[in-house]
């Protein structure tokens, strides 16, 4: 017997791990004792390995009609189901806490100064440079500096339950 494990040993394997997706040793050591029991049975018309194959397949669907798999599976799918619906449920949770943070930072936005959210949104929004905003404003850059400074701290107080 044992040269009958070392000689089929691979072959086994591969075949329960095809039909059933993972190596179950359980399969693997119930080929063997069916192997062994039914030795006597063996008539040599066939390749051997052919023989031990089939014993190996066999076992194999019967397991997978087995009620252990079925459950399994059943359980399986409840479960990702109930992901998924979590996975949806905070996909919404998020999205609504994305839209309400925008509502805070566009309201902050709008009760600034004018000067300061002007220089803010330009800045932070357009992505203009110093120099692009001096120019369009027409000030100096130290004063678009001054306002940016000025209109974060004050976005900073008012959305400090966002930070």
């Amino acid at each position: 017997m044992k040269y009958i494990i070392e000689q089929y040993k691979n072959n086994i394997r591969k075949i329960i791990s095809n039909m059933t997706g993972s190596l179950n040793e359980d399969i693997e050591q119930e080929v063997y004792i069916r192997t062994w029991k039914n030795l006597d049975k063996y008539k040599e018309k066939g390749k051997f390995k052919s023989w031990i194959s089939t014993i190996t397949a066999n076992l194999c669907r019967d397991y997978l009609k087995s009620p252990v798999v079925k459950y399994s599976t059943k359980i399986i799918n409840e479960d990702e189901e109930l992901n998924q619906i979590k996975d949806e449920k905070q996909c919404i949770e998020n999205e609504f806490l994305k839209k309400q943070r925008q509502q805070m930072v566009i309201k902050a936005l709008d009760s600034l100064k004018p000067k300061l959210r002007e220089v803010a949104i330009m800045y932070e929004m357009e992505n203009m440079s110093y120099e692009e905003i001096a120019s369009k404003l027409k000030c100096p850059i130290g004063t678009v500096r001054s306002r940016l400074f000025n209109a974060r701290k004050e976005l900073s107080i008012k959305l400090k339950d966002l930070i």
